[in-house]
């Protein structure tokens, strides 16, 4: 390679994808020896607070991984990283199945949020929907997430905290759609005030 690249890849949603086939950087000729993969329970397995990840790369580059990783924490989430290890060996059905669980969950809030007048981004992984509120007037996405409990019963995370210039993600907030249809379904109808 020309520029002798290594290349730290995050794969937090690798089977969170719904309209696409997810292909992984290592597995592209000549990149196995330059990835380190970082992945986690917290999206796949819903263990968001545990904390439990894991890197796969090289023998070489995974000790150097965990040479510096002893610097930053002492212990992480010992007792989870035997449930997450037992995860791990579930069939892949059980990834094709959270897969299609979570593709009708985008696709019911999408559907909706789009109804009451939100712009949709529909995602093709993840479980967020992020969306622009300047189509229902709105100028900032940190108030109108700061305002959306007390006006519908219902939050959002402002976008804009996720830039380094926030002025381009001013009017986007996202919604995650992790939740129950049923809860989807109730915060859609109190989505619907929002509506001119």
């Amino acid at each position: 390679m020309a520029h002798d690249l290594l290349v730290v890849t995050d794969e937090v949603y690798e089977h969170l994808v719904y309209d696409r086939e997810h292909i992984p950087l290592a597995t592209i000729d000549g990149m196995r020896e330059r990835i380190v993969s970082v992945s986690s329970a917290g999206k796949t397995f819903s263990f968001t607070g545990w904390k439990v990840g894991w890197v796969t790369s090289t023998p070489e580059l995974v000790n150097a991984v965990r040479t510096a990783k002893q610097f930053l924490t002492f212990v992480s989430s010992g007792p989870f990283q035997y449930a997450v290890a037992q995860a791990l060996g579930m069939p892949g059905s059980y990834y094709a199945g959270i897969a299609n669980d979570l593709r009708v969950k985008r696709d019911l809030l999408a559907g909706g949020l789009k109804e009451i007048g939100f712009e949709v981004y529909q995602p093709d992984g993840t479980y967020f929907i992020t969306t622009d509120v300047a189509a229902l007037g709105e100028r900032d996405g940190v108030e109108f997430c700061l305002n959306l409990p007390e006006k519908a019963g219902v939050v959002a995370i402002p976008s804009a905290v996720f830039y380094d210039d926030r002025e381009a993600g001013r009017t986007q907030v996202r919604f995650a759609f992790c939740k129950r249809e049923e809860v989807l379904q109730e915060a859609l109808r109190r989505l619907a005030v929002l509506a001119r």
